[in-house]
């Protein structure tokens, strides 16, 4: 009677089990000495290696000087030591764009495109207006009125400050060469580097959110608005100038009665640029938790939903039409409006006109 071993494999033999080695190879043979040697050192073998140096034939092959790390170790100090002033300084930003916010988003929807239409009226024309009206309700049609306004927010924010410290410094550069010559290689790398650069030591340096986003923009959009009120001011001629040195006006006078109204113009055409340049940086500011039509673009582009990135891609572009029109008629001059003064067009120039008839009557 056999076993119950044997009727469960008849095919079973008396002979041991093969080892594990075996196992692994079918064909018996024992593994040589150099196989196992290049199988246990293929671990170690990038610690064998010889260093890489630079050699005449080829001296870029290591880098002569650690920029990287310097960049490191410089920001690691900024943010160790100075992480108070960075907080102090976001504050009137902070402030500034809380104020934007709430004037756009706790007011009406119907308010807002009120009033939108009055300033495009005033200074543009009434094509302007209803262009505008047409834009916003269309904008609050496709359900993102509120994301719209932040972003509105946020533009004027960056508008605000760009204009407060770029107008002055465009000054500053017309009036000295030195400072000129100074900066305009700052300016150079600013307006070259990659959008996407500027966020790195931002979010460091400032942390995340809506006022770093804002900061970025501010920093982005900047750089076209020096410049331009800087060639603005050098392009008035010179004989105006000096006809009013002749006339015994001062410095601060030429500036503010000559130079700068001359120059109008041109600097609107950076306030322009410093506008959509604001814009073009919302979408890549929302990668820094910054809300508004930015991140709805973004997360259009994460989830692959091309219909929440065109509605957000859309509402940008409306809003752009619609700045840009605006700042465009504002560096119109006055053989270009019709007017002599800004109050006597659009809605301030009617009431101006019934005020003057009744005085006369």
């Amino acid at each position: 009677m056999t076993t119950t071993t044997e009727t469960a494999d008849p095919w079973s033999s008396s002979a041991p089990p093969a080892d594990r080695s075996m196992a692994s190879d079918p064909w018996g043979n024992a593994p040589s000495a150099d196989a196992q040697a290049s199988g246990s050192s293929w671990l170690t073998a990038s610690s064998e290696q010889a260093p890489i140096t630079n050699t005449w034939l080829d001296p870029f092959q290591v880098e002569w000087f650690d920029l990287r790390g310097i960049v490191n170790t410089g920001v690691k100090h900024l943010v160790e030591n100075f992480r108070g002033f960075f907080d102090v300084a976001k504050q009137p930003v902070d402030w500034m764009l809380e104020i934007f916010t709430l004037a756009l988003t706790s007011a009406h929807p119907f308010v807002v495109i009120a009033l939108f239409a009055l300033v495009c009226w005033q200074v543009s024309g009434w094509r302007l207006a209803l262009g505008g009206i047409v834009s916003l309700v269309f904008l609050g049609a496709m359900s993102v009125w509120d994301e719209s306004m932040i972003t509105l927010a946020l533009v004027l924010t960056s508008v605000f400050f760009c204009l407060l410290i770029g107008i002055p410094t465009g000054i500053l550069m017309s009036r000295s060469e030195g400072f000129a010559r100074a900066l305009r290689p700052i300016l150079d790398a600013m307006q070259t580097t990659p959008a996407f650069v500027y966020l790195v030591p931002i979010v460091m340096l400032f942390g995340i959110g809506r006022v770093p986003g804002v900061i970025v923009t501010i920093i982005f959009a900047m750089p076209p608005l020096i410049r331009l009120t800087h060639l603005g001011i050098k392009q008035v001629p010179a004989d105006l100038i000096e006809a009013s040195r002749a006339f015994g006006a001062s410095r601060r006078q030429i500036l503010y009665r000559v130079q700068l109204p001359l120059a109008v113009p041109t600097i609107m055409a950076g306030v322009n640029q410093t506008l959509m340049l604001s814009l073009s940086m919302v979408v890549i500011a929302s990668m820094i938790a910054v809300p508004g039509l930015g991140l709805m673009v973004l997360r259009g582009i994460g989830r692959l939903d091309v219909g929440l990135a065109t509605v957000g891609g859309l509402g940008i572009v409306m809003l752009a039409i619609l700045l840009d029109r605006m700042t465009q008629s504002l560096g119109r001059d006055a053989r270009e409006r019709g007017t002599r003064h800004w109050y006597e067009s659009g809605p301030i120039g009617w009431i101006y006109r019934q005020f003057k008839t009744q005085s006369k009557n």
